[in-house]
Parts: structure tokens; C-alpha cells; sequence
């Protein structure tokens, strides 16, 4: 297959390409970051072809360049995952990126006759609502309240909309809590995962430490990859959204005392009363998780990594990569 992923040079977009090219395909990874070095050398033994390009997903005539004829698919992966200070400093950019810079995508694709579009959206345009209720499925009410959130679940409508007026084959995919290999600190993601600022703090001496246990259904990056190009590659799916999350749901503190493996002297637990947490969980509570079903009923596909399997993997990968990542 041929596949443009834009924010290709992202935190999930790399693991996308990388799981791409292990699969032999044709990828162009579109940009505003270009691929980190790491990540080129990596790919380069890969059997698939890279094509990287460095450019903004707000600028018209580069997407226009770069979506061209022949496609089998566009995942649409460009995001800011923004913060609440972020949201007050600056609104207009992370509407832009996420999601007024879908619609020239969109027009571009109607135009040349591009296979599937893959929105990438998230659990979290659920806010509240996954608070009250306990399984959310593709159906359960929505409650975004952070621009992110509520950017996500706009291009979730738009796209649908547009799709369905200009006869695009396009599909929303709501990830879970990704974490993973790859997972950069860049100026486009305020929000790191709790898995990752944990394996920054490998080998400073200094503790995580948690507020509580952090239950939830974390979904491993190359997961979130496969779900994304078993997307891809199906007949004409029946339904146009789907989760993807893992059945299993595990407190991101047990996650951080596997990852001790890599450094003897690095610990992890919850806070004691009048210690300040070094992890930030992003959120007050624990959210309830995504269904699974669908994915599985409709594309036969489940997630491979639980807690023990992603954390060995996890530290397999960071041993061999995770000192030479390039990130500001």
C-alpha cells in the first residue's frame, strides 16, 4: 500500500510508520518536525520506502503537494495536544492544526480519488461522562471540554459530514491512553504520558511518584499502530468509528515498578502525605475504559500488549534507543 500519515514525525505517527514499513509498504510522513535521526537510521532497515516530508499541515499548497494521485490512505495524525495553558496562551493554532487543517486534507483527497481517510481521534472527548459511566462503547455521550478534546471530537463530525456529502471513504478511530516507544517531548505535546515521564526520570536518582494508582486502559503504541493499518487495509468497514483500547485495565504504578528493571535505583510508588507527585496523571480521577468490542467483532483485531508484556518491551526499546532519541 501507499500511505501519506500526517504528523508522521509524532509520537504515533513514527510508531505508524515504522509499523508500515516492517510491513513492506510505501509510507510518506508529512511533518511540521522533521523525522528524529533515531527514528531514520531505525527505518532505513526497514523493508518498506520512506518518503519524509517537513512541512506545515496549516499550509494549503504543501498538503495539496504533497496528496497526490494513487494514495490507498491518509491517517489524519497532525495534533496539538495542548494543556490548559496552552488553550489560554493560544486557541487559534490548536484549532488550526486540529482542526480546520482537515478540510483542505479532505478536499484534496475527494480530488484525486484517495482510498480511506483515518481520523485519529481520542477517549477523551468523553470528559466527564467517563466518570459516571462504567464501559464507554462508540455510542456513549460525549462531554469534551479542553480544546483538545473538544477539537478532536469536532473533526470526529466534520470529517463524517464531509465524507458523507463528497463521497469520501473516511473513518474516525477513538484511541485510549497511548504510551510507547517514540513518545517525544516536543512543542506539540504538552501532555506526556505517565509511562514516559516515568522512563525520564530513569537513572536521575529521583522517585516516581504517583498520586494514586493510575487505573486505566493504557494501549501500547505499536497496538494503536496495528489497529491503524488493520483500518486501513479492511473491505469497507459497516461502521465509521471505532475505539481503540485494550480489554485489559492496569494502574500505571505497577507499570512503573516493572520498568525498575532497567535501573536498580529507580522506584516508583505512590506519593506519601506531603510529598509532591513527580507523575502527573493528566486528571483528577480514572476514566472508565473504551469498549473493545467492535474492533473485535467487526475486524477481528485485539490488542497484543497488556502491563507485563508492553513494560519488557518497552524496556527492550529504551535500552536500545531511548538515550539517543532526539527531542528539544
Amino acid at each position: 500500500m501507499r500511505v501519506l500519515v500526517f504528523g508522521g514525525a509524532g509520537f504515533i505517527g513514527l510508531n505508524i510508520v515504522e509499523a508500515l514499513l516492517d510491513q513492506g509498504h510505501e509510507v510518506i510522513a508529512f511533518d511540521r518536525s522533521p523525522m528524529p535521526s533515531t527514528a531514520v537510521r531505525v527505518f532505513a532497515a526497514l523493508p518498506g520506502r520512506l518518503e519524509a516530508i517537513t512541512g506545515d499541515v496549516i499550509d494549503r499548497a504543501a498538503v495539496t503537494e504533497t496528496i497526490r494521485p494513487g494514495l490507498d490512505a491518509i491517517v489524519l495524525g497532525s495534533a496539538i495536544t495542548a494543556d490548559a495553558t496552552r488553550d489560554a496562551a493560544d486557541p487559534e493554532t490548536i484549532l488550526s492544526v486540529n482542526l480546520m487543517a482537515q478540510i483542505p486534507i479532505l478536499e484534496r483527497a475527494r480530488d484525486v480519488g484517495t482510498g480511506r481517510i483515518v481520523n485519529l481521534s481520542s477517549g477523551i472527548v468523553h470528559g466527564g461522562v467517563g466518570e459516571r459511566e462504567p464501559v464507554l462503547t462508540e455510542e456513549t455521550g460525549v462531554d469534551p471540554i479542553g480544546l483538545y478534546a473538544i477539537s478532536k471530537y469536532a473533526t470526529e463530525r466534520v470529517g463524517t459530514r464531509l465524507a458523507g456529502l463528497w463521497g469520501i471513504d473516511h473513518v474516525n478511530v477513538r484511541l485510549s491512553s497511548v504510551f510507547g516507544p517514540w513518545e517525544l517531548a516536543t512543542q506539540a505535546r504538552d501532555t506526556l504520558s505517565p509511562q514516559r515521564q516515568m522512563a525520564s526520570l530513569l537513572g536521575t536518582g529521583r522517585p516516581a511518584l504517583l498520586a494514586r494508582f493510575g487505573w486505566r486502559d493504557w494501549i501500547y503504541a505499536p497496538d494503536v499502530a496495528e489497529a491503524v493499518i488493520r483500518l486501513i487495509a479492511a473491505p469497507r468497514p459497516a461502521s465509521r468509528l471505532f475505539n481503540v483500547s485494550t480489554p485489559d485495565r492496569w494502574p500505571a504504578l505497577d507499570w512503573g515498578r516493572r520498568l525498575g528493571a532497567l535501573d536498580p535505583d529507580f522506584v516508583c510508588r505512590l506519593a506519601e502525605p506531603g510529598e509532591t507527585p513527580t507523575i502527573h496523571l493528566h486528571a483528577p480521577v480514572d476514566r472508565a475504559p473504551l469498549s473493545t468490542d467492535r474492533m473485535r467483532d467487526e475486524l477481528g483485531w485485539v490488542a497484543r500488549f497488556g502491563m507485563q508484556d508492553s513494560a519488557d518491551h518497552f524496556v527492550g526499546w529504551w535500552r536500545r534507543h531511548g538515550s539517543t532519541v532526539d527531542g528539544p
